[in-house]
């Protein structure tokens, strides 16, 4: 159902259920608007592969070519037959897409620093009183091919293909792996900040020369080494180049784990960290900080620990062993002051340790400080962070002490719509949800449930049978009678040492207290008038990370009926019992379920991620579908194509191929196109459009690895039959051509900050998308 009743939409985006009878009214006063008026849309929705009903009522923008297209009536009969995918960043006609910022660019003071790999998350910090100045954070996420052939298994089939290191930095990686090539791997890692001004004349951003343009890093403070007492001691360069030398711009942590936990660590370093890496999404504070989710770190540092909070052991053949980089000082939120590079970086560690995806922040004047947290993970939690102390002043600096003592809160969603938060505190009892509750829902329609349940939980000696302490016990279906009694009916006490142990142990601590298993939040975002809190889930799949409760989340196909439920996430909300937002219990909603718009209650988008708002509080989001089902094809160099059969049930994460590219979408909240699923634009090959921010009538939006694990575009194309459901919910087939990689930006003009190449490297970029006309907005 992409299309919602008005008063669903009134109810879920304005607040209640009283908000029907205001209408318009209320909806445009969340606009600061004095008369309740529909505007129109603004642009021509972009056509995307497969069948939305806006395109029965709405005229549409069908690209053609690199920076052309034409536009299309509306029809009833939206089916169509071919499509052929474009490398571009595709938008309306009434808009244009530019280049502010890319991979590689040499933006810094020291000549030898550039601009990292694979861009996330977006924060503008305005200089002054307009939005014309100010400084860009950046986050950059992980590397991944064609970065360096060096990243490649060598099962790969893009082993030995031309990768971009070369051409794009201007110097070659050694041919095999070593501390020189993994420290560039940390180096492309963490963050970046840099000056942008808006141009008069153009109107457009560039990136402008400041002695504060800056990298926060993977190996930052990496000279603090010299410090240690074992092997590490000497290793505090990874090359001979400026950048690659170590430097003593360490981090530093606050709360319980920097004091109880790091104060053990086997680096003897005590509070100092080096780098930051893995930073996926974020927030932004009114106090002009930057707040940076650590997430996928469990590849390259340990994320198994102890009863105290350390490590277990550092991990053999990972980069984090060959740094001597312990891994209880990763998987943080961190904080960064753009405009004072005195301002030394901290890792909150009341924000709890886990796979941070994004952290939004409540602020009011004589409240205490409210964050709402999310573990990208697959049984992932929903986390809320409330400060002991309350805050004077909301643009006040001093407020970043508020994240030095407080609680982190999990949340249990009951299946009645009902929930609570569950404190993370050394005398909270335990109490997990069993394997085959969170399960009861598949098991019931298909007999089986995927991984069995899983619900992992830490693991304790002579607790469930353990001969040894640390890592992870996997309770599922299988073990659940024996094993999950030792687990019920005690404290974190029992399982940890310390607070600072708990909040390093976070996701699993969680679970221990029957926090629910979620279906991976990937941005959460607060309404800038309800204070109700909205939730992308971009995936209910289990994983060998968890199973998310059935109850709450569609974790599967359940039916083999063509047009049955998918899987693909959905838009959630939390509605807080409390005015201020620090009560304990609260009621959720599901807003959209992932999937074709012809299946049952399908949204029309897949894996649904960062979310924003506008200034009129309409919802803008982009998606997150895996690289390897994208229209159909998986990664390599073969081009093959995957299963899409919407006769199957079960796990049917594939089915995502039918969307195309990552792309752009626009849910207004008021007039004639209110609740509609539309797309406003859609990203380059194999890339997602990650970490969008609104700076006056500029959005600013990473396009984070195109052409990832696939080989540069040589003019190789990819064609298939690829299966979709109409609107009716019926299949149909479609040809769908692409290249096989990409190229993006070198493809597109030189007046876009492009080469005009249209085999050339491809490379992750920041953008800037702006009207035309500029007396429109968004």
């Amino acid at each position: 159902m992409s299309k919602f009743s008005r008063r669903q939409i009134l109810i879920f985006f304005a607040g209640g259920a009283g908000a029907v009878v205001l209408g318009d009214k209320l909806l445009n006063g969340i606009a600061n608007s004095a008369e309740a008026k529909t505007a129109p849309l603004s642009f021509t929705p972009v056509r995307l592969p497969h069948p939305l009903p806006i395109y029965q009522q709405q005229k549409n923008f069908l690209p053609t070519k690199i920076g052309e297209g034409e536009v299309v009536n509306a029809s009833a009969d939206i089916k169509l037959t071919s499509y052929n995918v474009l490398d571009d960043v595709v938008v309306p006609p009434e808009y244009e897409r530019y280049v502010i910022v890319s991979w590689g660019d040499r933006v810094f003071p020291n000549k030898d620093d550039y601009f990292g790999y694979n861009n996330d998350f977006t924060a503008f910090i305005p200089v002054g009183k307009t939005n014309d100045v100010g400084y860009l954070w950046v986050n950059h996420e992980y590397i991944s091919f064609p970065f360096s052939t060096l990243v490649v298994e060598d099962s790969s089939d893009l082993k030995g293909l031309p990768d971009a290191f070369e051409s794009v930095i201007g110097w070659a990686l050694p041919s095999t792996r070593n501390i020189e090539v993994e420290g560039e791997f940390l180096y492309n890692q963490g963050g970046s900040i840099v000056r942008i001004s808006r141009q008069n004349a153009s109107k457009r951003f560039v990136v402008v020369k400041n002695d504060k343009n800056r990298r926060i890093h993977g190996l930052s403070g990496l000279g603090i080494n010299r410090q240690r007492n074992d092997n590490y001691k000497n290793l505090t360069a990874w090359g001979n180049r400026n950048h690659q030398k170590g430097d003593q711009n360490y981090l530093i942590g606050t709360g319980p784990a920097a004091t109880q936990v790091f104060n053990l660590s086997s680096d003897e370093l005590g509070n100092k960290i080096i780098g930051t890496a893995f930073n996926c999404s974020g927030g932004k504070t009114p106090w002009g900080t930057v707040l940076s989710g650590e997430e996928n770190f469990q590849s390259t540092v340990t994320e198994a620990v102890k009863a105290n909070g350390t490590q277990t052991s550092y991990t053999d053949k990972t980069i984090g062993k060959n740094f001597g980089l312990v891994g209880e000082k990763y998987g943080w939120i961190v904080e960064i002051d753009p405009t004072n590079p005195k301002f030394r970086p901290r890792k909150h560690t009341w924000l709890g340790r886990f796979r941070h995806e994004n952290v939004a922040v409540r602020v009011e004047k004589g409240k205490k400080l409210v964050a709402y947290l999310g573990d990208d993970r697959r049984g992932g939690h929903t986390w809320k962070f409330i400060s002991a102390s309350t805050i004077l002043s909301p643009t006040s600096k001093s407020n970043s002490k508020l994240w030095e003592n407080g609680t982190l809160y999990v949340a249990r969603y009951n299946p009645d719509g009902t929930g609570k938060w569950i404190p993370l505190l050394l005398t909270t009892a335990t109490n997990p949800i069993a394997p085959t509750v969170l399960s009861s829902v598949e098991f019931a329609a298909l007999q089986k449930a995927q991984k069995e349940g899983l619900l992992p939980l830490p693991r304790r000696k002579e607790i469930a049978g353990q001969s040894e302490d640390g890592g992870i016990f996997k309770c599922d279906r299988t073990n659940e009678a024996k094993a999950l009694p030792d687990y019920q009916n005690k404290k974190l006490s029992d399982f940890y040492s310390s607070q600072g142990a708990v909040l390093s142990d976070a996701f699993l601590a969680a679970n221990l207290v029957g926090g629910t298993p979620t279906a991976r939040p990937e941005d959460i975002e607060i309404h800038p008038t309800t204070k109700e809190v909205f939730i992308a889930y971009t995936d209910g799949a289990p994983g060998s990370d968890g199973y998310p409760d059935s109850r709450i989340f569609q974790v599967a196909k359940l039916s083999t009926d063509a047009n049955a439920t998918q899987q693909s996430g959905g838009l959630y909300k939390i509605i807080e019992d409390s005015a201020d937002g620090t009560g304990l219990t609260f009621k959720w909603r599901r807003f959209a379920q992932g999937g074709e718009a012809g299946s049952v209650n399908g949204a029309g988008f897949a894996n649904v991620d960062n979310l924003v708002f506008d200034n009129r509080a309409n919802v803008w989001g982009v998606t997150d579908m895996s690289t390897g089902t994208h229209n159909g094809f998986d990664v390599g160099a073969e081009g093959k194509q995957t299963k899409i059969d919407h006769t199957t049930s079960g796990n049917v994460s594939d089915f995502t191929g039918i969307f195309g590219n990552n792309w752009l979408f626009f849910i207004p909240t008021s007039g004639a196109n209110a609740g509609h699923v539309i797309p406003f634009a859609h990203g380059p090959v194999r890339c997602e459009m990650t970490g969008p921010s609104f700076v006056g009538n500029t959005l600013i939006i990473s396009v984070q690895h195109p052409g990832e694990d696939c080989p540069i575009n040589d003019g190789t194309m990819l064609s298939r039959n690829i299966e979709l459901l109409d609107l009716n919910g019926s299949t149909f087939n479609q040809t769908r051509s692409l290249p096989r990689g990409s190229s993006w930006p070198s493809n597109i003009s030189k007046a876009d900050g492009g080469k005009d190449e249209s085999t050339g490297v491809p490379r992750p970029s920041v953008i800037g998308i702006h009207p035309k006309n500029s007396r429109t907005s968004f």
